[in-house]
């Protein structure tokens, strides 16, 4: 059973024989997102939905210059941005996968990293980084309640991805605690 400070925290638990299995539920699930995303536009299958009403972000020259020289980058990502003026952008199309998780603090999110990272970084290293930037947006918050449901699909999940064991930026996604170290933290056996 998980606490509610746990649960406050995003953190879910699972039993096993022996121990107790704890969950990041943001993490596991940003790894499985961009593990998703990165095998869908490696397939060259990731799929971009039109949105209704073009979303118009405000961000710093710096940053608007960056996202539309990588505009050609980020369609490939399914994420159709055209420049609207010296500050601003507007998003057409975002990845499906994400729509709803495209915000302005993601777009802004994605401009600072490929600002920082500048024409140095490979195409290929410079899509890891976006992809790991979209899919730590997409992820479920801390405060999310998940149901008995999406807990089981997320581990089901979590079987099928590779490197689930650790997020995008390496945080473990689960611990084990077993009986003996449940035991030392209620005192027991003294």
């Amino acid at each position: 059973r998980h606490t509610r400070a746990a649960h406050e925290r995003g953190h879910h638990s699972a039993a096993a024989p022996d121990s107790l299995i704890l969950v990041d539920m943001h993490a596991a699930h940003e790894r499985t997102t961009y593990e998703r995303m990165k095998s869908a536009v490696q397939a060259n299958t990731l799929a971009s939905q039109p949105m209704l009403i073009p979303m118009t972000v405000s961000v710093t020259a710096a940053q608007a210059d960056a996202l539309e020289e990588h505009a050609p980058l980020l369609a490939q990502l399914g994420l159709d941005l055209t420049r609207a003026g010296p500050t601003s952008l507007q998003v057409r199309a975002a990845p499906a996968l994400l729509r709803h998780a495209m915000t302005k603090e993601l777009i802004e999110a994605i401009a600072s990293e490929l600002t920082a990272t500048g024409a140095a970084r490979q195409v290929n290293e410079a899509i890891e980084k976006v992809l790991g930037t979209m899919a730590c947006h997409a992820a479920v918050r801390a405060n999310r309640l998940l149901s008995i449901a999406e807990m089981n699909a997320l581990l089901r999940e979590m079987e099928r991805t590779v490197r689930s064991d650790q997020c995008v930026h390496g945080r473990p996604t689960w611990t084990r605690v077993t009986m003996s170290e449940l035991d030392r933290l209620f005192l027991r056996g003294r």
